[in-house]
């Protein structure tokens, strides 16, 4: 009996023995059947499908896609320059044929350039402006007549603190001056103005309030230094708008105000507002030369409009009504009066 229960625990020793022995067979193929299987999506069909889901064929169907019809927008990186080029043709025409009320027939045309490049990024704002304008009449009977001229050039630079408030530290300069002779007609023969003769320059430091999103600019400047051009020597001799007699050049010391709103009032009808106040510290302190204009500009459509507008001018150194001897002396050198002008025109605007 003993020798029976040796064999057998001899047997279940030598047994676990060879199983331990075995080398592992590594590339045997497993008999284990997997529940892995592979199913299509598309067999699949959804009881709950999500709001997002697009239940579309994956697959380009050509009768589908379509030209691209608008073009291609490029990606233009953000300017911080205002830009403006703007060219006005106001054309008045007044013809009779056997009129009996009387009349003659007359053309008048008006030719105005407006440009403007205005740069705004944070701290800093610098504002340019040119205006140029020069009208003719032409009459039945009489020569041909200046209506309008002027050239006006201006330039703001301004600098604040920070990003909220509108106040700024500017400096600011202005130039007027005119194209051609003016005459006081019918005479034809002396001329009263001309080119540079006399032309304002204006040049001085102070304070600017520009609110953001609002077409509003007031300057205010403590100290303004304005001179007075006259570079024809036949006026300088005779010492017109300010300058002593031989003299071309008249310099005064003052402060300004200079004010420019624009504002559409109601739809399609735009103001203009600007105005420039001066006086002078050292001459005549409290005297204040005015220079206003106020239009409005009537817009048809893009290519048509009208303008009404006025302009007042008062100059102490511009003087009317002077009395002056045969021999050439002034006996009066007359008075300063208001200056004033009206317009009234339909034309052309064209933008670019």
């Amino acid at each position: 009996m003993r020798l029976i229960c040796f064999f057998i625990v001899f047997l279940s020793a030598f047994s676990s023995l060879n199983a331990q022995v075995n080398p592992l067979r590594v590339f045997e193929r497993d008999s284990t059947e997997s529940a892995f299987k592979v199913v299509r999506i598309k067999d699949v069909k959804l009881k709950y499908v999500t709001r997002g889901a697009r239940r579309t064929d994956p697959r380009t169907i050509l009768n589908r896609v379509k030209p691209l019809v608008k073009k291609y927008k490029r990606f233009t990186p953000q300017s911080f320059w205002d830009k403006k080029n703007e060219f006005g043709l106001n054309i008045n025409e007044v013809a009779f044929v056997n009129w009996n009320a009387g009349g003659d027939n007359s053309v008048s045309a008006l030719a105005n350039m407006h440009f403007r490049r205005n740069y705004k990024f944070r701290y800093l704002n610098w504002n340019n402006e040119l205006r140029l304008r020069y009208g003719l009449n032409a009459q039945e009977g009489r020569q041909l007549r200046k209506t309008d001229d002027q050239i006006r050039i201006s330039s703001t630079i301004g600098f604040r603190k920070d990003t909220i408030t509108s106040w700024y530290y500017s400096v600011k300069a202005n130039f007027n001056t005119q194209f051609s002779n003016g005459y006081k007609y019918p005479n034809r023969t002396t001329p009263i103005s001309r080119f540079m003769a006399p032309g304002y320059l204006f040049l001085g430091a102070g304070t600017s309030y520009i609110p953001e999103g609002k077409k509003f600019n007031l300057y205010i400047s403590p100290i303004t230094q304005k001179a007075t051009f006259v570079l024809d020597e036949e006026l300088s001799n005779q010492g017109v708008f300010g300058v002593d007699q031989g003299e071309h050049l008249f310099m005064e010391i003052g402060f300004l105000i200079t004010n420019k709103w624009e504002k559409e009032v109601i739809k399609n009808v735009l103001l203009n507002h600007r105005i420039s106040l001066y006086t002078d510290y050292l001459l005549s302190f409290g005297n204040v030369d005015v220079d206003w204009e106020l239009a409005f500009n009537l817009k048809v459509n893009k290519y048509i409009n009208a303008n009404v507008g006025t302009h007042v001018i008062f100059d102490d150194d511009i003087k009317f009504d002077e009395v002056v001897a045969d021999d050439g002396t002034v006996i009066d050198p007359g008075i300063a009066k208001i200056q004033f002008k009206q317009i009234l025109g339909v034309g052309l605007t064209y933008a670019f």
